[in-house]
């Protein structure tokens, strides 16, 4: 029987290069057809925050590579993980809205307004990995100004004082490149082009001492969250084909699930919280009759593996591939035996073995998705470390803590899988793993920028703790940061200046007028005419202090299905309600503190509305 094991000590390194998984499919463009000579922008990884990266550079005209050390662009959005992060729709803006909406469109086109697809696709957040795939190759096929390369796989960099003038890459035939650019992106999840660039990172999880924070150990160590691959599945028998079986399959790996079974532990093989199962196929399901099939948070049989993955970080190609192997091999190894063992009883497993992987998914790889979920690798040690006190309330307010330089916005929690474990594969539990609730968290710029190196932004292996970290490593959140790092990049450019200079307020307009928040305001969201200004607004403090700390910190609101709810509440701008006194005199002093005069404001006199007062305050900002 397999164990797990628990490692000391976290690593704190400053220059490690490493290399990148590069996995079969599609083939790679040529060293000879890259005809982008030195462009202004190179972005590595084109996960959903590079190609938001990408995009968002593109617009101010400039020259973006986009290159990707895999056969397949789009990250984890394209490789299973169809069961987007997030907690309530109003929350969503930016990039990642603008791509859900694009989903969204395709199944209208395709299957009609009133069709299933429609509806499972959640709004367009639910997409398949195919769809996801086919947007995103769109979306980036529209910008002249992007050159897309895969199966480019970083080898190093070459850097000049606190600058990079040049990343090298290796293609499948052995051959070599070397490209120049101005500006450099990170966006890969395991941070392997800084930490090639010589950027300070850490691996691990900090002690609850350095920051205090009441979800990290007592002390520190190298453990990071567990991986696992996010197999796309089906109960179509006209999609559905076999789970391959290991070559190193031992039944007496999986053994132990018997006598949890006959204890009815277990009544079904695949489900979701709610009835007891062992592989959890999230709700709401996905178009055509697919599931995004997960890791089951504090079960007793998990697809998460901490500990295993410990090398993984810091891993060279071969570790890498090892340790996605043996991931691998367990999910496969345990859903070979819930739907052949014939120990377990006969409907047991004629339930599971009803389940398939999808024919139209990932065909070039046969049906199994090329990436494993990493969801934490290295973490930069930026200007800016984000921690668990960057989501708690502010002090007697409904509201998350105020960051005047926020670039984004999360809705999620902390969540983190586990980092070790303790017993038995089966029947045994991962340890360091939590969930806190939060209330919408700002997200300060800082995160994404160095210390010292000029050229580089990290929207994906962002400054962050452990602890803070679990409440940024979702797709929505990235692909934010992914946006204000192109924004920030052509600004960077623009105004010729260090990343770390980047006027933050120039940021923020560039952010809003893409319909990316840097603040949550439930009732005005992107689209809405007043956006910009509750953005603006909100941004300046203006919206804390509204309502008053909440009974319980986090209180999402009524459950929709899953991990999805209705609006949270205290977040509303309320722009048709009276304007009171005590508001007024809040909101005046607020807004002489810009050096604004005030005389043209309106005053409460029972006729004027927050909305009447925030838009006359815009108007007059605006003049300046």
């Amino acid at each position: 029987m397999l164990t797990l094991t628990r490692f000391p000590s976290m690593k704190i390194t400053f220059l490690l290069p490493v290399f990148l998984v590069v996995l079969f499919g599609l083939k790679p463009i040529a060293a000879s057809e890259n005809a982008m000579g030195s462009p202004e922008v190179l972005i590595y990884g084109a996960t959903p925050s590079g190609i938001a990266a990408a995009l968002a550079a593109a617009e101010g005209d400039r020259d973006v590579l986009l290159i990707e050390p895999t056969a397949r662009i789009g990250g984890m959005m394209t490789h299973g993980l169809s069961h987007s992060d997030f907690h309530s729709f109003e929350a969503l803006s930016g990039p990642f809205l603008t791509f859900s909406q694009r989903v969204l469109q395709h199944y209208r086109d395709r299957y009609g307004e009133d069709s299933e697809q429609v509806r499972d696709s959640w709004r367009g957040t639910h997409g398949e990995p195919s769809v996801n795939l086919m947007i995103f190759e769109k979306m980036l096929s529209e910008k002249p100004n992007i050159k897309v390369l895969t199966e480019h796989r970083l080898i190093g960099v070459t850097r000049e004082k606190h600058a990079i003038t040049a990343a090298s890459f290796s293609l499948p035939d052995k051959t070599t490149i070397t490209i120049k650019a101005r500006l450099f992106i990170d966006a890969s999840y395991e941070g392997d082009l800084l930490a090639a660039a010589g950027v300070p990172y850490r691996v691990g999880r900090e002690a609850k001492s350095e920051y205090g924070e009441s979800l990290a150990p007592e002390t520190a160590d190298d453990e990071v969250q567990g991986y696992n691959f996010r197999l796309c599945m089906t109960q179509d028998p006209k999609n559905r084909v076999p789970v391959p079986v290991p070559e190193n399959y031992n039944r007496e790996d999986y053994a132990a699930l018997v006598p949890l079974v006959e204890a009815d532990n277990f009544r079904a093989a695949f489900g979701y919280p709610g009835s007891p199962f062992v592989l959890k196929a999230h709700l709401p399901i996905l178009p055509n009759g697919k599931h995004d099939i997960n890791d089951v948070s504090k079960g007793l049989v998990r697809l998460s593996l901490p500990g295993h993955n410990r090398d993984y970080p810091d891993g060279d190609l071969a570790t890498r591939r090892r340790i996605e192997q043996e991931h691998l091999d367990w999910q496969f190894g345990l859903i070979h035996f819930v739907q052949t063992d014939p120990s377990l009883p006969e409907d047991f497993r004629k339930e599971a073995a009803t389940w398939g992987l999808c024919r139209n998914e990932f065909a070039d790889t046969d049906h199994i998705p090329p990436q494993i979920y990493v969801r934490e690798a290295r973490r930069m040690v930026g200007l800016r470390v984000y921690t668990e006190a960057d989501t708690e309330n502010a002090p007697n307010d409904t509201r998350a803590r105020l960051h005047r330089d926020s670039i984004a916005v999360g809705d999620y929690s902390h969540n983190c899988h586990g980092t070790g474990h303790e017993g038995p594969m089966i029947g045994g539990k991962h340890t360091g793993e939590f969930y806190k609730k939060a209330a919408p968290y700002q997200i300060p710029y800082g995160v994404i920028v160095p210390k010292k190196t000029r050229n580089l932004l990290a929207p994906v292996a962002c400054s962050a703790s452990h602890v803070g970290f679990c409440a940024l490593r979702l797709e929505p959140i990235w692909m934010s940061l992914g946006g204000a790092a192109g924004y920030a990049a052509d600004l960077a450019l623009e105004t010729d200046v260090p990343v770390q200079q980047v006027e933050v307020d120039a940021l923020q307009k560039r952010i809003w007028s893409d319909g990316g928040a840097i603040i949550h305001v439930s009732d005005v969201t992107p689209g809405h005419p007043d956006f910009t200004a509750l953005q603006w607004w909100g941004s300046l403090g203006g919206l804390h202090g509204l309502d008053p700390d909440p009974e319980r910190p986090g209180k999402r609101g009524k459950h929709l299905v899953s991990q999805y709810y209705e609006a949270f509440p205290g977040h509303e701008a309320a722009l048709d309600e009276p304007l009171d006194e005590a508001v007024a005199e809040n909101w005046s002093r607020l807004f002489q503190k810009l050096g604004l005069p005030d005389q043209h404001l309106p005053l409460p006199d029972g006729g004027i509305t927050r909305g009447d007062w925030i838009r006359a305050a815009y108007a007059e900002w605006e003049k300046q």
